[in-house]
């Protein structure tokens, strides 16, 4: 586990979305969209994460149901993430 990659994850997101929030205080496996969710994130967000992703890392997470589920949480995005540098290594 990750930690530093998932605190850098968490300030990109609230950074990326523009949230008044303390990165660390985001949870590792807690919802980032939807009403249920601490941040409230909504599509829009989704579109400024997926952008801030791709710039700082160069992955690009295309529009479907699989980048749904690997922006649900930052614990998801971090092992995405990782996986995906690991592949190119």
């Amino acid at each position: 586990m990750n930690a530093a990659l998932r605190l850098e994850l968490k300030a990109l997101i609230v950074e990326a979305c523009d949230k008044d929030c303390d990165p660390a205080s985001i949870g590792d496996d807690e919802l980032l969209f939807g009403p249920e969710a601490p941040l409230q994130l909504d599509s829009l967000d989704a579109l400024q994460v997926s952008m801030a992703i791709k710039k700082k890392y160069g992955l690009r997470l295309p529009d479907s149901k699989e980048t749904r589920r690997i922006l649900s949480s930052v614990g998801n995005l971090a092992e995405h993430l990782e996986t995906w540098r690991a592949g190119r290594g």
